[in-house]
């Protein structure tokens, strides 16, 4: 088994999956060789615009902390940053590291 490039201390997320030794497969991409399941959005999802259903297609966002995050930014007038995403009840260190690069304000 081909086990290069992968973190085998990563945590995953509901959704996520891990490909290992396919042959023929594309590279891996992102973090540790793990990729979202139905390969997830392509463009950041914004803070300021986004609805229940498309921060519901982020890895480690269900329903509930969607409508956190949405609830969020009604209380303080949107997002003026992705670091304010550490402010909303539910996400902490390494939930944000993993939305980071995937959400913009």
């Amino acid at each position: 088994m081909r086990e290069e490039g992968l973190n085998r201390a990563r945590f995953l997320v509901d959704g996520e999956q891990i490909v290992v030794g396919a042959s023929g497969a594309p590279p891996p991409v992102g973090v540790g060789a793990v990729a979202p399941a139905g390969g997830g959005p392509s463009a950041p999802v914004s803070l300021g615009t986004a609805t229940v259903e498309q921060l519901d297609t982020l890895p480690g966002v269900g329903p509930v902390l969607a409508q956190r995050i949405i609830d969020y930014r009604t209380q303080h007038g949107g997002f003026r940053s992705v670091d304010e995403l550490r402010q909303v009840d539910g996400i902490g260190d390494r939930r944000f590291s993993d939305l980071r690069a995937r959400v913009g304000p």
